[in-house]
């Protein structure tokens, strides 16, 4: 089962973040399947193969238990809805006007193909397409079907 992790109360080097994040997930056994880095929090989307593995891994990461929250995406149609949610974070806090634009969270690999070695695509987001291309732009669809547009989010 897929978490949604709010690690709160940070302050970030976020190159080194995201490198510790990617040994630290592997070592774990946890699949990081979404992320957004804010400038006082991390939203992480994470499937542990273990019931105590996401634990582990925030605890190697150096976050202390109570700093982070964690909520199950129980229902697979949610798993889209808190990816989005999660690379949306930046437009929403007025950072960005569109989720491509922000270099700290995972929506340029997963909307647009950008590697990114932290990133473990979830079996869900995997059956939007048969190939990469068909996956990224089914994907990209699923922001277009929100309501409003992304500038005005972010005012």
């Amino acid at each position: 089962m897929a978490l949604h992790l709010v690690q709160r109360g940070c302050a970030l080097e976020r190159l080194d973040y995201l490198e510790r994040l990617r040994l630290t997930a592997g070592s774990t056994g946890c699949s990081v399947h979404a992320y957004a880095l804010m400038g006082s929090h991390v939203h992480l989307l994470a499937t542990p193969a273990r019931r105590s593995a996401a634990s582990r891994m925030m605890l190697e990461l150096g976050v202390p238990v109570d700093a982070v929250d964690a909520t199950p995406v129980i229902a697979a149609r949610y798993l889209l809805a808190c990816m989005r949610y999660i690379e949306l974070n930046p437009v929403r806090a007025g950072l960005v006007d569109r989720p491509s634009a922000y270099r700290w969270s995972s929506h340029r690999a997963n909307a647009m193909g950008l590697a990114d070695p932290v990133l473990t695509p979830h079996a869900i987001y995997c059956a939007l397409g048969r190939t990469p291309a068909e996956r990224r732009a089914a994907y990209r669809a699923t922001f277009r079907a929100l309501p409003g547009t992304l500038r005005s989010r972010a005012r």
